[in-house]
């Protein structure tokens, strides 16, 4: 049994026994209302859901064999249902929550086959059914957790299968969008449980490896595999991972995306996703976070390198948490340390829980390597303490909680020392907060460790005594935190009290060895703590008196922001020991009898409440008399009106004088009243002796003549009664279970160590006594029974002569209702249901489900059943006569609520406590592992205070869901009679003219509605009808839109035939309402059922005929065409709403075998006339629409087949939609004017943004219309399938759905159309404008993909002159549409898009031909761009020889005109020649070598007898010779010199410009597309060009240069590449041009960061040699440029090397200085040298920007004793003294003891500033 329902009140906690066997009854009902010869049936199913889940969250025990028999009934409901989504929705979502609560008991085996089918048939075709997109989309979320918690239970080889499946097929082509969907399958199915651990052997691992490389920059892919390998690594203990970790780290370090080196923060360009792949794939955080965290802590293994690499990892990224270097970045870093501490803690408590069973595991975390890795992680959250931005200060905290249980030790003395610097600066106020809240989180573990005898022992004795000394330094501390102008400080304040008194069984003052803080005296501490309270009290009640608030409940900001203030005056108030609490008591009752505080009603009357809970005899003696009596006899001499309740007094009382009371003593009573109401909450049984008193005060103040009184008094009965009736806690505060090492403290408990043997100290509970019942009876006889016959007098004699006292009687008659039914809350008994068939005695099982109950029952359902009787006709009567008065349709509607919402206050009640409870802090958990004193536990613990209150909620929740779902299931029972008479009410009500009442009343409607199901129906024909009638005013058609829209009635449309169609039509019919708001209304109704549409009922096909109650489906159809033609003069948007209804019934209809194909068929002639339609929103819904219908496509040709079988076969293929389609589109003209009314879809602006590709000019439609018209997401079938990188093609405007119609309409009709087509589209191609050129090339496009017979013929006769034209005409503008259109016509067919199109080949060979040679340069730039448009489209592993041929000629001739003149044909060359190589790469790879010998000889012989790759880096080393050189004579020739001879040279030099430019393109395009990693080889080779031509005389080239080496920062290499890279680098710094030199540091930086985990040592100490060597050259900005790289080089990791460089710098420093002072040193020592050693100091010297290691203060001063130098050395030491201060200012208070005087002394010297005259 569960902890929460052991400990609900007794009554309770009995009944809740049964629940084991309803359960059982559950699981069979939902067994047989499924009939397996009727799919419809799983509908009926669905009332069980939420029974189920009613099970789930009471935490209810249930016996295993009947779950085991619910999931897999369950699954084949789920499979079953494969077209009814909001079925699968529902059944998945309950099984996920089943799998994730039994898995560790469940033995199941599952299929992974029909999971993974189910996913593919509703979201990965393209036959998208009509269901809207939001419920798409959830069906997505459902069925992908279900595949999450099925995972578990995948039988052994299924991960094979899935790899083989899903990973092989998925992933070859890396440049095809189907490698990202199959990273994402893989990433969710692979299953990594014990039964498959064989697949994942080195050899999958090294593949896996090889994959993820395949695609670089691109976080979607990174995720997806980060993921998979977090999986593995956690669940196989037995990999070795020792030799992949280098290869692992880099990937994870370069994950984050920092700025290294003052570059960029972010990836230059990262790989095109899709965004249906992002959105249903979703990787939610920026940085796989969570994955690379809990990758690292399981790699974490005794002995391993993983600790090395992971130190480094931190060592590099901890500067990216320091406050000043926050930015996009911080919040990856936030996560990644939040699951870092997460993930240890996991590792940790399942090390240890199963330690016992398995002392010889070698693979658990031991003391020191425990230590190793909170010692690391402590340098995160030293940066991220006090960051600015405050998830991380926060993460930070709760870290430091987590793991001052793992290393107390290590954590507790920075957390003090912390504390200190926070108490002593003076000008970061902020940091005190966080470190207050830092020690209130480690409040437990200080007690703990300071308690423990080990931790005295093992440290030094008196170690301890420092904890408790910061814990009492903080508690005097926490004082003078308590300020009102400071409210986050303040509720750090409340949080640590209350941190630090839950810990300590209790308050005392007695000095004995049992005290935990023997320093501090308690009573003291407790004055000083009540002073300022009621200071603050003070302060808060001016501050609200300026601005007065008037509802009772508005406190300040210690109220609304969270639990904590009430909950410490609770803990203190039951934790201080008698005397103590008698002292507190006598100074709080002196307070509230002394002062009147209206601003802090709150506040005083939970101090008050506090009291009460904690010694209710006492405190209602010394607090509730002395106040009660006060407002009774200030209420004595006050006009009563006689309302109240003391007898209606007769209509003579009405004077012409109103009685009134004054304003001061209005406020007075208003606010003892409120106090006292808040404080009674908890009284019980203590109140009783002054129960008549209580009853005098409120009868008194509903007598009164002010309605602020009233109010006063309805506060007061409802808590009365509340605390008379009510089941809740008390004592819950006192401490009763003592820490068994340490009396002085308090055990903690978990939920989960609770079992039924060893009944843990269950809370006492308030059971009310037959005295309080009896009470409670008088007060509700008095103020609900006669108020509500007072009611009924009033409405029906009408004694009342003046309507202002009849308006004043009512509001306080139904305020005291109001406020009886909400004290009572569900003890008043609920209404019984009616029964359908005459019966009423209940099956045995229907009235029980779980138990719970809110209190002892009150009064009978008599009495409920009069008050909806009174209630019905007080509502007529006010709607009648005062139907403008807000404040009483407003009771009466909350009064409607309490009666007919049974349970639906506590709900309210429930969900608003765990708004709270959801900022529940660490200060009150304590982990699951406790290494302080070795008690580990299955889960957190928290107080006993704590785990009452959540186990009083948890009844509070039991109590309003007890009886809510009985009779739902049960089709037997009806809504009782009353709850229709409410309905009624509230249906009017819900269509008020005052916006307040339809809200509420609208919200109370939805309530009872959606318990009884039944009722829906009703209203949704009322509501209908005022939409449809002309003469409804606004506010009803906005009420009717507001009910309609809510998901309660979406729902119930699938199902219910006639409402659907009357619901339907009254949308369609509702143009009539004109103004502004109704329009919006109904707009926002109509979008809101296109999300939701979840189909239609089956019953609506069947009813044809037979049935006169519903519509006849034909009809319907027929009706909504009728109004979808443009002739009828109806709004645009209204006929867009019949066309969009009438797609969703014929695709409704599609799905069901009864329907005539007849309907399908009009509707789709429909849509195909509606292209040429005068409204754009139309057409454009058309071509959605014509996209879903077309779909037999009998003409296309199958893979294989040239031409079709002729003849009688033909027939019989014919598409049921042909016929009515042709004799449209023979029409004379039709093509030409659907051209030209689709060219008006194309807006064609200046600064059209690629990203707006595909959203149909989205310029001219507004949210709403977009809503509408863009109805189903075009899933996997966007278009192009394969990444969109290449920048010179420009932004299209080709929308592939207007294609894809071109091409589904040929293929649905064959030839004709292209007939047809032929004539307009020629007119279209050659016409002057953008955007008619635009739709020619979509026709085109759709043309040359549709493989259909015949159109080979086509070809030759025509269409291939049209493409030569095309290609030669001189228009520029248009290239980006016709480049795309060749696109589509190549893309391959299929999901993988292997299958070649008929066309491919002759369009390739058409685009290959040479241009004739007086074409202009345009036509030669748009040649190259179609090409390489074309050839991204080919899938390279599967090219046939024709294409590999292909590749080589247009290889050779690439690069044999490298040279070209135009330098927008050179860009368009690199470009193509990217594409060209890295698909010749890529088939190579796939092992065709053998079949091309001769074919690669041939074209080795081109190129000089060496392969292309030689040829190029050789070819690149020459031309860079010569640019180098001709630079140089360049310099040297002076401008008189030029000769005549020089010319020649120069042309040379001006072509080899060219040729580098043309290469420089083709390196940023290979980067930029992601396919550089197959053509490393080239790359590598090309490094020395970019980084040397930086800076040239030639400004263009120079530009690329930049480009091309921002890009190459970011790549990472491998293996024998990384080699080549190295050497590349050390040449170039060796290079006699010092702007090389300084090029190739700027380089290093960034290359060094990201390769520092696969960097062989040798390779490491090469690099620092290097840069060494160049702090002594003799360029000046040299030197400075590698004083910076190495500062940065020593941050990053190797400290033996960095160790090294320090002592030597330090060693030549001091020997200079030695000389410098004997003056020996002579002046032919160079200024460099001596530069450069004072350079190696300033290195060492900022290599620690924010930490004070012990060197540093040595270094420093060492380095300010140069500032006497000659420049450039006087200002370099300037310089950095200055930088060293400013990082160490915040810290300079402390860091400034590792420093001597006289160290400190010259620091001094330096940084004051030189005087102007000196």
């Amino acid at each position: 049994m569960h902890l929460y329902n052991a400990w609900l009140p007794p009554p309770v906690a009995e009944e809740s026994k049964k629940e084991k066997e309803s359960f059982s009854w559950v699981v069979s009902s939902v067994k047989n209302s499924y009939k397996h010869d009727d799919p419809e049936s799983v509908y009926a199913t669905l009332k069980w859901v939420s029974v189920i889940d009613l099970f789930l969250k009471a935490k209810s025990e249930v016996s295993l064999e009947d779950v085991t028999v619910l999931v897999e009934f369950g699954l084949e409901l789920f499979y079953v249902s494969q077209n009814k989504l909001y079925a699968q929705v529902r059944w998945g979502n309950i099984l996920v929550k089943l799998l994730n609560k039994h898995r560790k008991k469940l033995s199941l085996k599952l299929k992974w086959r029909p999971l993974y089918e189910t996913l593919i048939h509703t979201h990965f075709t393209r036959n998208t059914g009509p269901e809207g997109w939001r419920l798409r989309q959830r069906h997505f979320e459902a069925t992908t957790s279900l595949v999450r918690s099925c995972r578990k239970f995948f039988p052994p080889g299924s991960a094979f299968e899935i790899w083989s499946s899903l990973g092989k097929s998925l992933l070859e082509n890396p440049w095809h969008n189907s490698s990202f969907e199959g990273s994402g399958f893989v990433r969710l199915f692979l299953p990594t449980n014990l039964d498959n651990q064989d697949f994942f052997s080195h050899d999958w691992i090294k593949e896996f490896f090889h994959l993820w490389d395949s695609i670089p920059n691109c976080q979607f892919w990174n995720s997806q595999w980060a993921a998979v390998i977090a999986r593995v690594v956690k669940n196989y203990k037995l990999i070795d991972w020792e030799c992949y970790l280098p290869a692992l780290f880099t990937r994870y370090l370069n994950m984050f995306e920092v700025p290294v080196a003052n570059g960029s923060g972010s990836y230059p360009f990262s790989v095109d996703v899709p965004r249906y792949t992002r959105f249903l794939f979703s990787n939610k955080t920026v940085t796989p976070a969570k994955a690379i965290a809990k990758t690292i802590v399981y790699l974490q293994r005794p002995g391993s390198s993983a600790q090395e690499h992971f130190e480094k990892l931190v060592n590099l990224l901890e500067q990216y948490y320091h406050p000043s270097n926050g930015g996009r970045w911080t919040y990856a870093l936030e996560r990644f340390l939040l699951f870092l501490v997460i993930s240890f803690r996991k590792r940790l408590q399942h090390e240890q829980l199963s330690i016992d069973k398995d002392r010889q595991d070698k693979q658990y975390l031991g003391r020191s390597e425990r230590n190793f890795f909170v010692r690391v992680v402590l340098k995160l959250i030293d940066r991220g303490q006090y960051s600015k931005n405050e998830h991380l200060s926060e993460t930070v905290a709760a870290a430091t909680s987590i793991l001052s249980y793992v290393e107390p030790t290590l954590v507790l003395p920075f957390v003090a020392s912390r504390f200190q610097m926070a108490l002593e600066t003076m000008t970061a106020t902020h940091q005190l907060q966080i470190a207050v809240t830092s020690v209130a989180f480690v409040g437990r573990s200080l007690f703990l460790t300071s308690l423990s005898d080990s931790a005295v022992k093992s440290v030094d004795p008196g170690n301890g005594d420092e904890f408790i000394e910061l814990l009492m330094v903080s508690l005097s501390n926490a004082l003078l935190g308590m300020d009102a102008n400071d409210p986050p400080k303040t509720l750090a304040t409340m949080q640590l009290i209350g941190s630090i008194f839950s810990n300590m069984s209790s308050l005392d003052d007695n000095i004995d060895e049992l005290s935990v803080m023997p320093m501090i005296r308690f009573s003291e501490w407790l004055d000083e703590f009540l002073c300022r309270l009621f200071h603050y009290s003070y302060t808060w009640n001016q501050a609200v008196n300026e601005g007065l608030h008037s509802s009772a409940a508005s406190g300040t900001f210690l109220v609304e922001d969270g639990p904590y203030y009430y909950c410490m005056l609770e803990i203190l108030l039951g934790r201080l020991s008698q005397p103590l609490y008698n002292q507190a008591l006598k100074k709080i009752s002196k307070f509230v009898k002394t002062n009147i505080l209206p601003g802090a009603i709150a506040e005083v009357g939970l101090l008050c409440c506090a009291c009460v809970h904690s010694n209710p005899e006492e405190a209602v003696t010394q607090l509730v008399k002395p106040i009660l009596l006060s407002v009774i006899s200030s209420l004595e001499g006050t006009p009563a009106t006689g309302f109240g309740g003391r007898g209606i007094c007769g209509a003579s009382v009405s004077t012409k004088v109103k009685p009134t009371i004054s304003p001061a003593l209005e406020t007075a009573i208003d606010y003892q009243l409120k106090v006292l109401s808040v404080a009674i909450s908890y009284g019980g049984p203590a109140l009783l002796r002054y129960k008549d008193h209580f009853k005098e005060a409120i009868l008194s103040a509903f007598e009164s003549p002010s309605w602020k009184v009233n109010g006063a008094g309805d506060h007061l009965l409802r808590s009365l009664l509340g605390s008379l009736v009510l089941y809740y806690p008390i004592d819950q505060y006192k401490c009763v279970l003592h820490h068994p090492n340490a009396a002085a403290l308090e055990e903690w408990i978990n939920t989960k160590d609770y079992s039924n043997d060893k009944p843990l100290a269950a809370p006492k509970w308030h059971i009310p006594s037959v005295e309080e019942v009896e009470s409670a009876n008088e007060l509700l006889d008095r103020h609900f029974r006669m108020a509500l016959d007072d009611l009924s007098r009033i409405c029906e004699t009408k004694i009342h002569s003046d309507p202002g006292d009849e308006k004043e009687h009512l509001k306080v008659t139904l305020l005291r209702i109001d406020s009886s039914l909400q004290g009572v809350l569900s003890c008043l008994p609920d209404f019984a249901p009616s029964s359908r068939n005459g019966t009423l005695e209940h099956p045995n099982h229907a009235a029980f489900l779980i138990a719970g109950a809110t209190g002892s029952t009150v009064g009978t359902t008599k009495l409920r059943e009069k008050a909806a009787d009174i209630i019905h006709a007080a509502c007529k009567y006010i709607l009648e006569k005062k139907s403008d008065d807000s404040i009483l349709l407003i009771l009466i509607i909350r009064i409607m609520d309490a009666l007919g919402n049974y349970g639906s206050l506590e709900y309210d009640e429930w969900s608003n406590h765990r708004q709270a409870w959801k900022l529940e802090s660490a200060a009150i958990v304590e982990p699951s592992v406790n290494f302080i004193n070795s008690a580990h536990s299955k889960g957190k613990r928290r107080p006993r205070w704590a785990l009452i209150d959540k186990a009083f909620m948890h009844s509070t929740w039991r109590s309003s869901q007890s009886s809510y779902h009985i009779y739902r299931t049960n089709g037997n029972f009806g809504p009782p009679d009353h709850v229709n008479l409410l309905v009624d009410n509230l249906l009017n009500l819900s269509l008020h003219s005052y916006e307040t009442v339809r809200l509420l009343a609208g919200k109370s409607l939805l309530k009872m509605i959606k318990r009884w199901p039944s009722m829906i129906s009703k209203c949704v024909l009322s509501l209908t009808e005022n939409l449809r009638n002309p003469k409804s005013p606004e506010y009803m058609v906005l009420g009717s839109c507001a009910v309609l829209a809510s998901q309660t009635v979406l729902k119930h449309l699938t199902m219910d035939p006639k409402a659907f169609s009357s619901c339907i039509l009254g949308i369609l019919s509702s143009s009539h309402h004109e103004s502004l708001k109704s329009q919006k209304a109904i707009n926002e109704l109509f979008v809101k059922y296109n999300i939701h549409f979840a189909g239609v009922s089956r019953s609506i096909f069947r009813a044809s005929g037979n049935n006169t109650e519903a519509p006849d489906f034909a009809d319907l159809v027929s009706q909504i065409t009728s109004m979808s033609f443009d002739s009828t003069g109806l709004h645009w948007r209204y006929n867009l709403m019949a066309n969009r209804v009438l797609l969703l019934l014929a695709m409704s209809s599609r799905n069901d075998p009864t329907s005539s194909s007849k309907i399908l068929s009009e509707t789709a002639g429909h849509f195909l006339k509606n292209l040429k339609s005068q409204l754009p929103q139309t057409r454009i819904l058309a071509i959605s629409a014509l996209n879903t219908l077309l779909k037999e496509s009998p003409y296309k040709l199958s893979a294989g087949e040239q031409t079709l079988p002729s003849g009688n076969v033909q027939g019989s293929r014919k598409s049921s939609l042909e016929g009515e389609l042709t004799q449209i589109f023979q029409e004379d003209g039709f093509f030409n004017e659907t051209l030209n009314s689709l060219s008006h879809v194309h807006i064609v602006t200046d600064t059209e943004s690629a990203s707006s590709r595909g959203n149909h000019g989205s310029s001219f439609q507004s949210l709403a219309d977009k809503s509408i018209t863009r109805f189903y997401f075009d899933f996997s079938a966007s278009w192009p399938r394969t990444p969109t990188w290449i920048s010179l093609l420009g932004s299209d405007t080709f929308y592939s759905n207007f294609a894809r119609i071109f091409k589904r309409l040929i293929q649905e009709c064959g030839m004709p159309v292209l007939l047809a087509l032929k004539s307009s589209l020629e007119e279209f191609a050659n016409a002057k404008e953008r955007s008619k050129q635009c739709v020619a090339a979509e026709a085109l496009a759709g043309m040359l993909h549709s493989d259909v017979d015949g159109i080979l013929e086509a070809w030759d006769t025509w269409i291939l002159a049209q493409l030569q034209n095309i290609i030669l005409s001189q228009s520029v503008e248009s290239i980006p549409e016709w480049a795309a259109c060749i696109r589509y016509a190549v893309t391959g067919k299929g999901k993988h898009g292997t299958r070649v199109p008929l066309l491919r080949q002759p369009v390739l060979d058409c685009l290959a031909t040479p241009l004739p040679g007086t074409v202009t340069t345009t036509v030669v730039a748009k040649r190259y761009a179609f090409l390489s448009a074309a050839l991204i489209e080919l899938s390279p592993q599967t090219m046939p020889s024709t294409e590999v041929q292909l590749h080589h000629r247009l290889l050779e001739e690439l690069l044999g005109s490298m040279c070209h003149s135009s330098a927008q044909v050179r860009e368009a060359l690199g470009v193509t020649l990217s594409v060209v190589c890295s698909n010749i790469q890529l088939y190579e790879s796939f092992n065709h070598e053998h079949s091309l010998e001769g074919e690669k000889r041939d074209v080795a012989n081109k190129f000089d007898g060496k392969s292309w790759v030689q040829f190029l880096k050789e070819r690149a080393s020459e031309v860079l010779m010569s640019i180098q050189n001709t630079s140089q004579s360049d310099s040297l020739d002076t401008a008189t010199n030029i000769s005549s001879e020089n010319g020649n040279s120069n042309g040379d030099s001006q072509d080899d410009v060219k040729w580098m430019e043309t290469l420089f393109h083709f390196i940023i395009s290979s980067l930029k597309s992601g396919r550089v990693s197959y053509l490393l080889d080239v790359i590598v080779g090309l490094l020395s060009p970019v980084i040397s031509l930086q800076e040239t005389s030639s400004k263009d080239l120079s530009t690329l240069a930049k480009a091309a080496f921002e890009l190459l920062k970011w790549r990472i290499f491998w293996g024998p590449h990384l080699q080549e890279a190295v050497s590349v680098i050390l040449s170039s710094a060796n290079d006699s041009n010092w702007r090389i030199r300084s090029a190739t540091l700027t380089y290093l930086r960034t290359f060094m960061y990201r390769h520092t985990f696969v960097l062989s040592s040798a390779e490491k100490q090469q690099i620092w040699r290097t840069v060494e060597n160049l702090l002594l050259d003799n360029q000046v900005e040299v030197r400075e440029h590698a004083a910076a790289v190495l500062a940065g080089l020593m941050k990053g990791g190797d400290e033996d090397l960095a160790k090294d460089f320090r002592d030597k710098a330090y060693t030549k420093a001091t020997t200079l200085q030695r000389k410098r002072k004997q003056r020996t040193l002579s002046s032919s020592q160079s200024i460099a040298s001596i530069h450069g050693a004072v350079l190696a100091l300033v290195a060492s010297v900022l290599s620690a920007p924010y930490d004070m290691p012990s060197w540093l203060p040595e270094h420093v001063t060492l380095l300010a004793r140069f500032s006497g130098e000659p420049s450039p050395v006087k200002s370099t030491v300037t310089k950095a003294v200055a930088e060293f201060r400013r990082t160490h200012a915040d810290t300079w208070n402390i860091q400034k003891d590792s420093f001597t005087e006289e160290q400190l002394e010259v620091l001094a010297d330096t940084s004051s500033s030189s005087s102007y005259f000196a």
